[in-house]
């Protein structure tokens, strides 16, 4: 980031010297008041132009730098989920600390980096699908494709599913609150990851044409937010808006 910062202070500085250069020739060619005018015209017009160019890449750095940042473990006390338990000791152990990129990658369990796959989770997807048998939200079965049997989990307890739905439903709209950080934490992750998977508007499938228009505008608007701006505001978990924005951005 350092480098990128100091290349593009560079070619601004270099731009500002030649338009510079450029103007002091043309006065001395030309003279008169009518040229002394026009230069300083176009050094107003110089300094506009840097600094929106400034603002601008200062703009993404920013955003590129909080999904860039390090992840350090506060703390190891166990949560009660093996996975999550099995997340924070990879985290705690690796030296040094990988970005939350990295780290995304390394716990889907979909890292191709020959050097990392120590770190990353196994098996993720059918613990996951393991986790939900055993609380009656899926069943096993084999199906046969081909000339192959896979095994699947099919939805066997469509109670859970429905709650869910009506869950984010009801968030955007008749519990909107028009504030993300006042909304549950865990159904603002769910909605933003839900949609970045292109899976979330089928839970607004179901509503009414106006009532899935408000919805979806809604949804517009926290996808709207800058991760970086919502990251830095008081009593906020920094590292949920960088996953936000790993997934967004």
């Amino acid at each position: 980031m350092t480098t990128l910062t100091q290349r593009t202070s560079g070619l601004v500085q270099r731009r500002t010297e030649a338009i510079r250069s450029a103007a002091a020739e043309k006065e001395k060619e030309s003279g008169g008041e009518e040229d002394e005018a026009r230069r300083g015209e176009e050094e107003d017009e110089d300094k506009g132009d840097s600094k929106e160019t400034r603002l601008t890449l200062m703009e993404e750095v920013l955003l590129l730098g909080l999904k860039d940042r390090e992840v350090i473990c506060k703390s190891d006390a166990p949560t009660g989920d093996v996975l999550l338990d099995e997340a924070l000791k990879h985290i705690k152990e690796t030296q040094p600390p990988e970005n939350v990129q990295s780290w995304i990658e390394l716990l889907s369990g979909e890292t191709w980096n020959p050097l990392k796959l120590h770190y990353q989770l196994r098996n993720v997807r059918e613990r996951l699908a393991k986790n939900l048998v055993e609380k009656g939200v899926l069943t096993t079965e084999k199906q046969n494709f081909l000339l192959f049997d896979m095994t699947t989990h099919p939805l066997t307890n469509s109670t859970i599913k429905q709650r869910l739905v009506k869950k984010v439903q009801d968030s955007v709209l008749e519990k909107w609150v028009n504030d993300p950080h006042r909304m549950d934490k865990r159904v603002l992750a769910l909605i933003l990851l839900a949609h970045s998977s292109d899976v979330l508007e089928n839970a607004f499938a179901p509503l009414q044409d106006e009532q899935y228009d408000l919805a979806m505008k809604r949804v517009h608007t926290l996808l709207e937010l800058e991760p970086e701006k919502e990251s830095a505001k008081p009593n906020v978990n920094e590292l949920m808006w960088a996953v936000v924005a790993a997934f967004t951005k």
